[in-house]
């Protein structure tokens, strides 16, 4: 595929859908913003793009718990397309209400389990109030994430109520974190706020076996560029931001197919 054609799904509520639509597109791909009612009707087809998006957002308002309502309909009405999706090899990312979707339509930690079992999932943070800050992350190297190659750490936004990790023993141990939340010296960290959520584990973003489906709560594409960092006037940065990279990643993968 010479062209890393990008989904980003809409659906009612979803709200970071341009910005993350633009870090794609900085980063050199494809991208179309499709609505989720237009797979289901078959006039978008998802076999014809390598990366799928769920952005952040408030899909269908939360109502029924966060990201539960486009979760059923990914998983129910969509279930055997996004199969197919995955087996061709194709990149998923979710960014925070899209992390929630992942975890609540069974695609992760297992794709393999959707629509059968929810291993995992994301509460309210123990804080019990919407956390709106920037954290430290500290990547794990060892992990197989396909989007978080060659970075170290990354200093990200958060805006989340329901951002805390949580999971049974079993899962919890096997699990690919690829992401922590940090304190000051890049240790992995339960202390409140560098962990803003209380997440088990400090888990701020896992991927599943084979790395190529990606949730975390912290937003990258929040800060693609050194303006949008809160201290852009004062600190000697780089033109480029830390969330750039998850996006060029994917697109240099896809590319590479």
């Amino acid at each position: 595929m010479s062209k890393a054609r990008t989904l980003v799904l809409r659906a009612p509520g979803t709200n970071c859908d341009m910005e993350t639509a633009f870090a794609f597109q900085k980063a050199g791909a494809d991208v179309s913003m499709v609505h989720i009612g237009e797979l289901m009707r078959r006039e978008k087809k998802l076999e014809d793009y390598g990366i799928m998006v769920l952005p952040g957002g408030f899909t269908y308002g939360d109502d029924l718990g966060s990201g539960k309502v486009i979760a059923n309909e990914i998983s129910l009405k969509l279930g055997d397309d996004v199969k197919r999706f995955v087996e061709k090899g194709g990149l998923i990312i979710g960014i925070c209400n899209g992390f929630q979707i992942l975890l609540k339509s069974g695609l992760l930690p297992d794709p393999s389990a959707m629509n059968t079992k929810q291993r995992a999932t994301l509460t309210n943070n123990d804080s019990g109030k919407f956390e709106c800050r920037w954290v430290n992350l500290k990547v794990n190297m060892k992990s197989n994430c396909i989007f978080t190659k060659g970075i170290t750490g990354m200093y990200l936004p958060v805006a989340h109520g329901e951002g805390k990790f949580v999971a049974d023993k079993e899962t919890l141990e096997v699990v690919d974190v690829a992401v922590y939340y940090a304190d000051g010296d890049d240790n992995p960290t339960m202390n409140y706020p560098e962990n803003p959520s209380g997440s088990l584990n400090c888990i701020a973003g896992i991927c599943d076996s084979s790395g190529r489906i990606f949730g975390l709560m912290p937003h990258p594409e929040r800060f693609i560029t050194a303006s949008q960092h809160p201290r852009w006037t004062s600190d000697n940065l780089q033109q480029e931001g830390d969330g750039l990279k998850i996006f060029q990643n994917a697109v240099e993968w896809v590319r590479h197919l």
